[in-house]
Formats: structure tokens, sequence, C-alpha cells
């Protein structure tokens, strides 16, 4: 019999089954970066998946990337939050903030104080980022200096604290889809020549420095950490497997590992030999979601020893009673790609349950 309805402890947290709910940004939020007042609703619904992962959360004015995504590093953000989060507990679930500093993954337009974006080295993505005036191609970054990467270094601690004081409980550090940490992890965008660029040793020295500083400011266990060894997202090139991804994510993990968090979570992308490797290097709980994998192998890894956890994504986004659909081989809804980033009730929280329609 499959494991996927087995119960699982996942640091402080007794989880019934082993399903949980990706992150996925909405772009739903207030201007000032207060979640939307129909957000509590949207993750309340989807309580049934155990632990909800939210959308990338930024942990400052210059971690914000997208129009309309939520922040958690102002008292309003704190109050906002904490309505989303009371409303998940009384529907049964925990609920961990996405950390996401979208570094070099901005324009000018979508922040509150219109700056150039940061990065580890001033290289563009080649990409477009939406805007209130339509489209437009992302603007060079501004490297940053040292003394600017313990700053935010900084801004992640008090983010988390934040995130703890809304009643979360947890926070998932974004180190995936090319945004900041990933950055520093890439060769393609960290060109600097300090102690934060060349080796593999120094990429991630910015990753571990954030899970470490997090850690010792909330605990451990209330700490995860997001992954896509290889992901070809927002500009992002890691080389190759044998000499660039394999030996910089093994790295990666074991070095977390000794932080004994809460759990990584892997965006897997396809790689097959480097899934085994980060499960013998990781001692905790492992969440993996396979991009486009179908249905009947959601248990797969789960039941073949490489995960402990398999999320759900676009599906739980269609159907907020998906885990009574997944156990029971109901129909999904199927998604409104049109509804997915902004807007309001629509394509949000007015998605049928099973019966319903």
């Amino acid at each position: 019999m499959s494991k996927l309805w087995n119960p699982i402890k996942v640091g402080n947290m007794e989880l019934k089954h082993r399903l949980a709910m990706s992150p996925m940004t909405r772009s739903r939020a207030y201007e000032n970066g207060v979640p939307n007042d129909l957000t509590a609703e949207y993750y309340s619904q989807r309580a049934s998946l155990g632990l909800i992962i939210t959308e990338g959360t930024q942990p400052s004015d210059d971690g914000q990337g997208y129009m309309n995504s939520p922040g958690i590093y102002r008292q309003e953000h704190i109050d906002g939050w904490k309505k989303v989060i009371d409303k998940v507990h009384d529907n049964g679930a925990y609920i961990f903030i996405q950390l996401m500093h979208a570094g070099r993954i901005s324009h000018p337009d979508n922040t509150p104080h219109h700056r150039q974006a940061v990065a580890p080295s001033a290289i563009t993505p080649d990409a477009n980022m939406h805007t209130a005036e339509g489209s437009k191609p992302i603007p060079e970054p501004r490297e940053l200096s040292v003394d600017e990467i313990q700053d935010i270094i900084e801004e992640f601690k008090h983010a988390a604290t934040s995130a703890i004081e809304a009643g979360a409980d947890g926070v998932e550090l974004h180190g995936a889809n090319g945004y900041l940490i990933q950055q520093f992890i890439s060769k393609n965008s960290n060109h600097r020549t300090d102690e934060y660029g060349g080796s593999i040793d120094n990429r991630i020295k910015f990753a571990i420095e954030v899970a470490q500083a997090v850690a010792e400011e909330i605990g451990s266990e209330k700490v995860g950490f997001r992954i896509s060894p290889g992901v070809e997202l927002n500009g992002i090139d890691e080389g190759d497997k044998e000499h660039d991804i394999h030996p910089t994510y093994v790295k990666l993990v074991e070095e977390l590992n000794k932080l004994d968090l809460a759990y990584i979570h892997v965006m897997h992308f396809g790689d097959d030999e480097l899934l085994p490797k980060i499960r013998k290097a990781w001692n905790n709980t492992l969440l993996v979601n396979r991009f486009g994998r179908p249905m009947e192998n959601l248990a797969n890894d789960i039941d073949n020893g490489l995960s402990d956890i398999s999320p759900i994504g676009q599906w739980a986004l269609a159907n907020p009673d998906i885990v009574e659909r997944i156990k029971n081989d109901y129909p999904l809804n199927e998604m409104d790609p049109t509804t997915i980033y902004g807007g309001g009730e629509k394509g949000y929280i007015d998605y049928p349950y099973y019966g319903n329609k």
C-alpha cells in the first residue's frame, strides 16, 4: 500500500498525510504588500493539504519583484497575514510563509521605492517583467556590496520573525527559480571575485548564511529551504550536470543538513541522477515536486524512498478539495490560466468543490 496517506512529523508539525500545498504566486496583495481580504479564504479552503506553503513573500522593499506580491516586514503586513494564518489554523492546517527576495527579477515600477534592483552581479536576466504599464524589459541590476549582503541577511531574519509574530508555523526560504539566493548559486548570474563568488563554497555562502541566520532567529525546526537544481528560469543557467549542478547542490544540501532545518523542498525538473544524491545528503524531511508529473505518479518518490512529501501545485489552485479528489479518484477542475495572477474572486476562491459544480 502507498505511503502517501501515512502520517509524518515535520519539525514541530504532525501531518496526517504526505501531501502539501506548493507556493504559487497569485499577485493579489494590496499595493502596500498586505494580503488581499480574499487570501484567508483562498488558503483556508485548501487546509486539507495539511501544510500550506504560501506564495513568495518579500522580506523588504528591495525584495519585491512582481506587482501586488505580499510582504512580511511591516506591522501592516503582520496584521494582514495574521488574519490569513488564523483562518488556516482554524481549518486544521499548518502554514509556512515563503520568503522570496526577487533580486534582479524585478522592475522599479513594481517596487515601493522605484529603485534599481539588486543582485550578486550587474547582469540582466534578459527577460521582461509585467508592470502596470504592460510588459517591460528588466533593467540591469546593481551589484551588492558585502555590507549590503549582510543587510539583506538581516532583512531575512526580520521577515522570519515577523512571520512568526503573525502566527506562522515557520518560513520557507526561496532558493529556487532564479531569484536572489539562486542568483548567488549560479555561475552565470554571479561573476563576483570576493568571498561570495567563484568556487562552489563561495557561491553557496549567501544561501547558507541566510539559512543559518534565520534558523538561529526562529528555530531550525521552523525553517524550510526550496531549491530547483538545473532550472532554466529567469535567465539562470547552472552549467552541466557532472561538473556544475551535481557538485554544487550536493555541497549545498550537505551544508544545509548541518543546520537541522525542518525540510528541503526540491522543485524537480527531471534530473533523476541528482535526486538520490540529495536524499543521501539530507537527514530530515524531503519534499519533492516533480514538474509535469501525472497524478498516477504522485506517490512514486515517497514509495521509492526518494522523498517524504509530494507537494501539490496547480492542481491545488483549481481544486480546493484536492485531497478528497485524490483519495476518491474524483475528476479535477480545469485551471483557468487567465485568472492565475491578479484580479478578485474569479479563479481564486470560486473553484467548486466536487459535487457542487
